[in-house]
């Protein structure tokens, strides 16, 4: 393989790592924003999962799940990523811990859905439907499949109790999910190569 054929792969991977670094920063930033809490609730409300969202959305299932990956990696490490500066294991073993986790596979799910099925519907509104559907499924059923259990261990509280304090944070995260479908196929429709090539092209 002569180095004129090695040039467009490393340019491509160059731009994932951008890519990812970037969404990463944009999940990072969102945490700047101070949390809500609410009641006796032990989960705050935070605008990072939009940003997970957004990562699965925009860059598909391998980089947006990387993107989470960094974040959750430098939270655990200690550094302030976190919304109201949190970072630290403490994060992890308290009862937020595996909603934290939950984005990694979130900003999966998401991004797989996205790159294999909603982003390549022909008819715009099907589409923004279909990546709603994805953030979604990935970006609010993943996320909840985790940490809601994970907060009943870690509370002690049982877990149709967990289940129900969790809807309270449905309404805002459907919005959130509204904005990053909205976002993503603006995006896409701009910038058609922003996914992984072989997975863009819309059904006519």
């Amino acid at each position: 393989m002569s180095t004129t054929d090695l040039q467009p792969e490393r340019a491509t991977t160059t731009r994932s790592t951008v890519l990812v670094a970037v969404f990463a920063a944009l999940i990072a930033a969102m945490g700047l924003v101070p949390p809500i809490t609410i009641g006796v609730l032990p989960v705050p409300i935070t605008l990072q999962t939009l940003g997970v969202m957004l990562a699965g959305a925009m860059l598909g299932s391998v980089r947006g799940m990387l993107a989470a990956v960094i974040v959750v990696v430098l939270s655990l490490a200690g550094l302030p990523v976190l919304a109201g500066g949190r970072g630290g294991l403490g994060v992890l073993v308290g009862p937020t811990g595996g909603y934290l986790i939950g984005w990694i596979p979130g900003a999966g799910l998401t991004g797989l859905l996205v790159q294999r099925w909603a982003i390549r519907i022909g008819r715009p509104a099907l589409r923004f439907t279909a990546v709603l559907a994805a953030a979604i499924i990935g970006g609010i059923g993943a996320i909840y499949l985790i940490g809601v259990p994970w907060t009943s261990v870690v509370t002690g509280l049982p877990l149709t109790t967990s289940i129900l304090g969790s809807l309270i944070f449905v309404p805002g995260d459907l919005i959130k999910a509204v904005l990053a479908a909205l976002a993503a196929v603006t995006v896409h429709r701009s910038y058609r190569g922003l996914l992984p090539q072989g997975r863009r092209a819309g059904r006519r």
